[in-house]
């Protein structure tokens, strides 16, 4: 984990400051076992920052920002996948051998993942090789041609090959923002030869040169749309068994420390079943961060206890509360500092990975666009991956606009000049929500059992309090966050052993046998019990 250079607070001598909208107040922990955080940030890095005014963030502008990511306490980097495509977010691949060059050259990737490993970090890459366009080699070669070699690499509908299958929801061909309409067909992922091709082209990614030496390789893979029966056809069935074990095997076996992590298809899913039966060692916690949008105790709690209870030993969550295919939450909850506030407490301080989408440390927004503007369209995501706020001034060098001035999406931007939506606005505000989520980082880097604590509900009786403990055996936290502006009050057992207040501030009168917890509105608490 890389280690971040900032002097902890000296109590006897400054005051807290708020943060979560609250007066926090930490303890440097002592003797305390250092635990190697995992914390993912989600970058879709055509957006992120572009090194040379191209209008596309690419992988150097990317390696420049680095220092901020590590100052941000993050540890791992998740890219959206950097083959090359037609499409802007490059699923749907017209060659997955390629980088796309509006990302940057191999030897820029190279460095990049050698850089971030110099730090100490990690970095994963997206993959979905269940789908190609019109463009790609095997795609071309087999339309109307029974005897390619490539045939049976593509799903047809006819003898002839003149009916490419579809893809999920019955999808054919795809409008790109830009105009490009490309057709797009299934991969035949139970043709021996794709499954080696498959394997081949994750292996290398995972050790480049070959040399058993991993600082050139990434250190593991988001599966996307991952499915036992892909896209509910009947026709590509028991994949877990037939494609995905022997591939997670092969990878595995060039690099045992690697993780896999899978977007269950169905998000209304626990993804347990990928966890038990396709190896796999992360899922996304789906119902979780439907839960937190809700601003609803129980439903976060039952969902949390739920998912957790389920999750088998050794196999874990991905916590989050955005991703690249949903509305942002600041927009969701309106720009309520308050909620964005809570969101990010609940996103670092339950059990799993934490991952982190750009632009939510700093409240950026993107709101739904499906059906303003009709059709299926690759446009409808756009105002969920926007170009992230650097300076408050919107038009600064670096901000990767590659959509300018493409459609309706362009013009209803939410990227705008002093708005209070941008690392220098909030950067040296300890107020700001960007501060917040610094802060709460480094909570966690302070006392481990919010890293490797296990989760278990604790019951109140309040309807705005949602409240757990983490426990790793040796240390035990409780945890109380407030989702209402209302401060809330709760009665508990005083706990075996005084209960030691390391963050928030508590108003509630305590007795020997009781204790009492006031919450303020939109607060957290952490309290440990040695």
């Amino acid at each position: 984990m890389a280690k971040l250079k900032r002097k902890l607070f000296n109590l006897s001598l400054i005051a807290c400051y708020s943060v979560l909208a609250l007066t926090s107040c930490q303890e440097k922990p002592t003797d305390k076992e250092i635990v190697k955080d995992e914390i993912i940030y989600h970058v879709f890095q055509r957006s992120f920052y572009d090194s040379n005014a191209d209008q596309n963030g690419d992988l150097a502008g990317l390696q420049q920002k680095l220092d901020y990511l590590q100052d941000l306490g993050v540890t791992s980097i998740l890219l959206t996948p950097l083959y090359e495509s037609v499409y802007y977010h490059n699923y749907y691949s017209s060659d997955f051998e390629k980088i796309d060059s509006t990302y940057g050259t191999k030897e820029e990737y190279l460095s990049l993942v050698r850089d971030i490993h110099k730090r100490g970090m990690k970095i994963y890459m997206d993959m979905e090789t269940q789908y190609v366009t019109e463009d790609h080699l095997w795609y071309k070669d087999s339309y109307g041609n029974p005897s390619s070699p490539y045939s049976d690499y593509i799903l047809y509908d006819d003898k002839e090959q003149l009916k490419p299958s579809s893809i999920v929801f019955d999808i054919y061909d795809l409008l790109g923002f830009d105009g490009q309409r490309r057709k797009i067909t299934t991969v035949n992922l139970l043709n021996k030869d794709v499954i080696k091709y498959n394997k081949d082209l994750f292996s290398y990614w995972l050790d480049p040169n070959k040399d058993g030496n991993f600082d050139d390789g990434v250190d593991g893979f988001r599966l996307d749309h991952m499915m036992d029966d892909l896209d509910n056809k009947g026709r590509l069935t028991n994949l877990f068994r037939d494609f995905w074990v022997p591939l997670i095997d092969t990878l595995k076996s060039v690099n045992p420390k690697i993780h896999i992590m899978a977007e269950q298809a169905d998000w209304g899913s626990y993804g347990i079943d990928y966890l038990t039966q396709a190896k796999v060692d992360w899922v996304f916690g789906f119902r979780i961060q439907q839960a937190i949008r809700t601003m609803n105790k129980e439903k976060i709690m039952a969902f949390a206890d739920t998912t957790f209870r389920d999750t088998p030993e050794g196999r874990n969550q991905i916590i989050f509360i955005e991703n690249h295919d949903i509305p942002r939450f600041s927009s969701v909850v309106k720009q309520d500092i308050g909620k964005e506030k809570v969101g990010a407490a609940l996103n670092l301080l339950m059990a799993g990975v934490p991952s982190i989408y750009y632009g939510q440390e700093i409240g950026m927004l993107g709101d739904s666009f499906f059906g303003k503007y009709g059709g299926i369209t690759d446009a409808n995501e756009i105002p969920y991956r926007e170009a992230f706020e650097w300076k408050k001034d919107k038009d600064s060098p670096g901000m990767p606009y590659w959509y300018r001035d493409s459609g309706p999406w362009w013009n209803t931007s939410t990227v705008k000049s002093n708005d209070g939506i941008s690392v220098e606005e909030q950067e040296n505000d300890p107020n700001s929500l960007l501060s917040t989520y610094k802060t709460l980082i480094k909570l966690r880097s302070d006392f481990p059992v919010l890293i490797n604590g296990k989760y278990q509900s604790l019951a109140n009786t309040s309807k705005n309090i949602v409240s757990f403990y983490r426990d790793n055996g040796k240390e035990k936290a409780m945890v109380f966050i407030n989702i209402s502006e209302q401060e809330e009050k709760i009665d508990l057992p005083m706990e075996q052993g005084k209960p030691k207040l390391v963050f928030g501030d508590n108003k509630g009168q305590s007795t020997a046998n009781n204790l009492q917890i006031a919450v303020p509105g939109y607060g957290t608490q952490v309290w440990i019990l040695n």
